[in-house]
């Protein structure tokens, strides 16, 4: 019989497509291993007006949204243990805080058991200490406290990182680099991670989708921002995602190969009801989150 000119039958057909099938499982499987699971979380900084006002119908909203994680920044001073309540009563988690440096400095313990209440895992200060930030000794300063404070947390099962503005994108006249890259430079990786806030990155110069790849392995939690810059006698503006110039589908395909875990949606103002922007970028971001 000529086996060229055979016609294969639709049972040797499926054998033939299922074995294929297997043998490019291990393939698929380490493909998909390696890609990062993207989460998502808001910054309830973005609602700290309403939240001032009335906590608990401000945590029952964002839940209502959509919203299962949060990060705890601009809220009411509360003892961990009622921060603790009102977020199981809404229903949401903390998943990171931000935090000042200074208390743990002081009381290490102490701070450790409150945010272990709470139910973190992940820390930043809102920017570097203001006594450390004139010169380049002092920035070199801040970077060794940084770095203490870091691994001290690290033995705790925490992770602390640092949040940027666009001003780290600054140089001191001594040094030629970043003010951000000589802190990153400065410390170890274990120690501080980068909690990147991409709109201000965006601001300072940089291309975020770059600045997450410098970041690799270093990033694993970030605020995803967007904004308008301040162009033709137009003021910058913060918007809801997807409605500025940042590029996601880069940012997202740099966050995949750097390892971010937690894509944390902020907004510093916008136009409108401050629910009305977490909602739609919670609608945006669900979109990316597959």
């Amino acid at each position: 019989m000529n086996l060229a000119s055979r016609t294969v039958t639709r049972r040797e057909a499926l054998q033939t497509l299922g074995f294929l099938t297997l043998a490019a499982a291990p393939v698929l499987s380490a493909v998909a291993a390696s890609k990062p699971k993207r989460r998502m979380a808001l910054q309830l900084y973005t609602l700290r007006e309403p939240a001032q006002k009335d906590l608990a119908d401000t945590l029952k909203r964002v839940r209502q949204m959509g919203w299962e994680y949060v990060q705890w920044s601009g809220m009411p001073n509360l003892p961990a243990e009622k921060i603790r309540a009102a977020l199981d009563t809404a229903g949401l988690k903390a998943i990171s805080a931000h935090v000042g440096i200074e208390p743990f400095e002081r009381d290490f313990e102490t701070n450790v058991k409150f945010w272990k209440t709470v139910g973190v895992g992940d820390l930043a200060p809102g920017g570097m200490m203001n006594d450390c930030r004139a010169t380049l000794k002092d920035w070199l300063n801040g970077a060794r406290r940084l770095e203490t404070l870091g691994a001290k947390l690290r033995a705790t099962g925490l992770r602390l990182s640092y949040h940027n503005h666009a001003w780290e994108f600054e140089k001191f006249p001594d040094d030629p680099r970043y003010k951000l890259d000589i802190l990153l430079e400065s410390t170890t990786p274990g120690h501080l991670c980068a909690e990147l806030d991409l709109a201000w990155v965006y601001v300072g110069g940089v291309d975020p989708a770059a600045y997450i790849r410098k970041c690799k392995g270093r990033c694993p939690v970030i605020h995803a921002k967007d904004v308008v810059l301040a162009k033709q006698g137009r003021k910058q503006a913060f918007t809801p995602l997807g409605q500025g110039e940042l590029n996601w589908s880069e940012i997202f395909a740099a966050g995949d190969a750097a390892g971010i875990e937690w894509y944390v949606y902020e907004q510093d103002s916008g136009v409108g009801s401050p629910f009305d922007y977490a909602q739609a970028s919670y609608e945006f971001l669900v979109k990316w989150m597959q």
